[in-house]
């Protein structure tokens, strides 16, 4: 693609008299025509409409025409003709990536935080982005830089560019950011000497790190970062950044973990000794009814080993014993158990166990009972998802040092 040699483009200047110049970044109260408003319906239900008085807006909630929404708060309910309502919010960058049209990838928060916390970014600053994509992180970094910073993002993709510089002017944040059509990796930024941080999400990042390098400003140390989604590209990026002579260069990978905060009843004091106390009775019970049914089993298993030894034993005439004597008479001192009352031994012990747990699990509830609301007591618990959102990319920093031979005007991090 063929792109003319682009010089370092001036920032324009805000025409600050204009009330909705930046309203992204200049909060307003009210609603009104032709404003940008993010309805949400729920966490993972929000949109973003354009205030006009002759629209309405249709979602599952029902119909909501614009011209009830003018001269309304931001953050107000708007409630539809079947009772269902959604709350107007006002448009910032956080609410804006969770809603803006997806033309690629992008980046979310917990990425664009990590970014700019590691970049450095202040007011004032001027910094490279490139590609701009969706402008999600155009949004987040506009915000980071002004009032006096500068942003300059590159696309090379036409479409994309035109799309990107469209919205920027209509939210008011085209005085912060500047969009250039231009093939980075083919022809650099064209920028020397004119930034203090750099941003690379590109599919091959090494081959802009010596037009980077060139843009940063040559006599204050400048950061750069590189997002790539393969490991591969870290590699090749890591090489090419160690040979242009950056140093402490590092990889990061940013994973969410989220922490559910709910509240539940902390028992008192009383109450845990009680329910302490019930289960140990029902364990020693329960052992004692086991110790039981193992003597029984015992017991069985006896008289079994005995009849099979009788069974074994020659018949004899029952009027000889095995000497030729009469045989001799043993009076009986303990009677056979009889099945039915085996089975009613079992039945007994069977019947008995859930009658121990039954009157344990009453003595507890009891226990329960008796406290009254403003006995109970409550604490915040945590507790975190068995599954995370994944992986994204790699961010890869790498720092830029002023050359110390060529000049002795080196001054620190602004």
């Amino acid at each position: 693609m063929e792109v003319d040699h682009v010089a370092a483009v001036p920032a324009p200047v805000a025409d600050a008299s204009h009330p909705s110049r930046a309203p992204f970044f200049r909060y307003k109260d009210v609603i009104e025509e032709g404003d940008l408003v993010i309805t949400y319906l729920s966490q993972d239900l929000m949109s973003s409409i354009v205030i006009d008085a002759t629209k309405t807006c249709n979602n599952k909630y029902g119909s909501f025409s614009h011209k009830d929404m003018i001269g309304k708060k931001y953050g107000s309910k708007v409630i539809s003709k079947n009772g269902k309502f959604m709350h107007l919010l006002f448009p910032t960058p956080e609410l804006w990536t969770l809603v803006l049209p997806h033309r690629t990838q992008i980046l979310y928060q917990p990425d664009i935080s990590f970014i700019s916390s590691y970049l450095d970014l202040t007011p004032g600053k001027k910094m490279i982005e490139s590609g701009t994509g969706s402008g999600s992180f155009s949004h987040s970094i506009a915000r980071s830089l002004a009032p006096n910073g500068h942003l300059y993002s590159f696309e090379y993709h036409e479409n994309r560019f035109k799309q990107a510089s469209a919205e920027f002017k209509s939210h008011g944040i085209d005085h912060l950011v500047t969009v250039q059509h231009r093939d980075v990796c083919a022809n650099g930024f064209g920028l020397n000497d004119e930034v203090n941080a750099v941003f690379l999400d590109l599919p091959s990042p090494w081959e802009a790190v010596g037009s980077a390098k060139a843009a940063f400003k040559q006599n204050i140390v400048g950061k750069l970062c590189s997002f790539s989604p393969c490991i591969e590209q870290v590699q090749r990026t890591c090489l090419a950044l160690s040979e242009h002579g950056f140093t402490d260069i590092i990889m990061f990978e940013v994973l969410v973990r989220n922490h559910n905060l709910r509240s539940e009843p902390l028992p008192t004091i009383q109450t845990a000794i009680q329910r302490h106390a019930n289960q140990i009775a029902a364990k020693d019970e329960h052992e004692a009814k086991k110790q039981e049914l193992r003597k029984l089993q015992h017991q069985q298993q006896q008289q079994q080993q005995q009849q099979q030894q009788q069974q074994q034993q020659p018949e004899l005439e029952p009027s000889q014993s095995p000497s030729g004597s009469p045989p001799s008479k043993r009076a009986r001192t303990t009677a056979p158990e009889s099945d039915d009352m085996k089975t009613e031994i079992a039945a007994g012990d069977e019947s008995q166990a859930p009658q121990v747990a039954a009157e344990a699990t009453a003595e507890t509830d009891l226990s329960l009972r008796k406290l009254t609301v403003e006995e109970l007591h409550f604490r915040h618990v945590t507790r975190t998802p068995e599954t995370c959102r994944g992986h994204t990319s790699y961010l890869t920093f790498a720092t830029f040092m002023p050359d110390l031979s060529e000049t002795n005007d080196v001054k620190p991090v602004e």
